[in-house]
């Protein structure tokens, strides 16, 4: 473990918003060192969809950089949770999914935390352990240690409340459940986005109650997609993949706008913190040849500095030089799709999973970035003849090579 604690401040502060409180965490990591005995570092993650993005990956990377210094980082899968539906930063009740899809979405959860962390030095743990063997008596024991008035201190609650947007019960009940497993794995430190901070400090509240120490709540930021916008989603289509090929993440990165290109070099990179500043300075660095560092470092993260040096080589010359990739994926098209020698284009992108949904892919068509064989689609009803060999081309970026059954 560091000894220094001014440096493990440096390092474990880096790309934070909140912090409750440093005075209290500064002792917390003295103490640490002191008595040689590591932090317990909680990260709670909701597997309510099968993916995670960098956006998601910022907190897990921050639980990495607890465990590279020593600390013991607490994976909290929430099977339990994620059935309720974390509040936090909608304005509707979310809606409960099914406890076999939470299970399915946890498998690919924990694979693709494992490209981040040490899951062989990780405390991996289902809130299902504690909550599905709890009585009703107990949950209303639970309750009764938040007050309606101070779950109103909630942003997001205060403004459905006042637009007259619904708010539900069991939506109440979800950071003080998201608490309880702070007080069931006994942390130290809890990670979050700025839109967990309340939940944060729910688990604070009920280690007290507990007779604990209270844990420090500790928040990263929420980031923006590549479109600059909203915050990245898999919805919106402004996400990058932890598990996309390099070529597709080196693309998005391009993508990304120059406003935005400091907070991605904080947040999605490991660049250090010195060298962020030289590299977006247009007197030393072109903006393209910046972006382009951007995107090999995203890359580096995921994949390896091989893969990331290709994918830099394969779009200059699919961009520059207007040319097909060298490696385009076959997708095989099963004939029963097929209506007279034709198939329905949303169906085919959605086939070719490049849309989860008809909606996204009709979204896709009418921006006007599908062709086939380079011959534009801009309407999303039409049925159309393809043939093997065909590329399906989506956006600037994505293609494949239709195969017929």
């Amino acid at each position: 473990m560091l000894k220094d604690v001014n440096k493990q401040l440096e390092i474990l502060l880096r790309g934070t918003v909140d912090l409750v409180t440093r005075e209290e965490f500064t002792k917390k990591l003295t103490r640490s060192v002191k008595e040689k005995k590591p932090l317990r570092v909680k990260l709670g993650l909701d597997p309510t969809a099968p993916d995670i993005h960098i956006g998601n990956a910022i907190p897990i990377h921050k639980l990495r950089a607890f465990q590279s210094l020593g600390h013991t980082a607490v994976l909290i899968i929430g099977d339990y949770t994620a059935t309720v539906g974390d509040p936090s930063g909608v304005n509707k009740t979310r809606p409960m999914i099914t406890y076999d899809k939470v299970l399915e979405n946890a498998r690919t959860y924990l694979e693709q935390a494992g490209k981040i962390l040490d899951l062989n030095k990780t405390e991996v743990v289902y809130n299902s352990k504690w909550f599905e063997k709890m009585t009703f008596h107990d949950v209303i024991s639970l309750t009764s240690k938040m007050t309606v008035a101070r779950m109103m201190e909630r942003d997001d609650f205060t403004k459905r409340f006042h637009a007259g947007i619904p708010i539900s019960v069991h939506e109440f009940i979800y950071p003080l459940m998201q608490g309880y497993d702070s007080v069931m794995v006994k942390s130290d430190v809890e990670l979050g986005g700025t839109d967990q901070l309340f939940s944060l400090l729910a688990g604070r509240d009920l280690q007290k109650d507990s007779g604990m120490e209270p844990q420090i709540a500790l928040t990263t930021p929420l980031l923006e997609g590549t479109d600059g916008n909203k915050k990245m989603s898999k919805s919106l289509g402004n996400y990058i993949g932890v598990t996309e090929s390099p070529h597709e993440m080196f693309g998005k990165a391009m993508s990304i706008p120059d406003g935005l290109m400091h907070k991605y070099f904080e947040l999605a990179t490991d660049v250090p913190a010195s060298e962020i500043e030289p590299l977006l300075d247009v007197r030393h660095t072109h903006p393209r040849t910046a972006k382009v560092i951007l995107a090999k470092n995203i890359i580096r993260r995921y994949h390896d500095e091989k893969a990331a040096e290709a994918a830099a080589v394969e779009f200059d010359r699919v961009f520059k030089e207007h040319a097909l990739p060298d490696v385009i994926p076959d997708v095989l098209i099963p004939g029963s799709e097929f209506t007279d020698n034709a198939i329905w284009i949303t169906r085919l992108l959605v086939l070719c999973g490049f849309a989860a949904t008809n909606s996204e892919a009709r979204r896709l068509i009418t921006q006007g970035g599908v062709s086939i064989n380079n011959e534009p689609i801009q309407d999303p009803t039409l049925n159309i003849k393809i043939t093997s060999g065909s590329i399906l081309k989506v956006g600037k970026r994505r293609f494949a090579r239709l195969v017929l059954n």
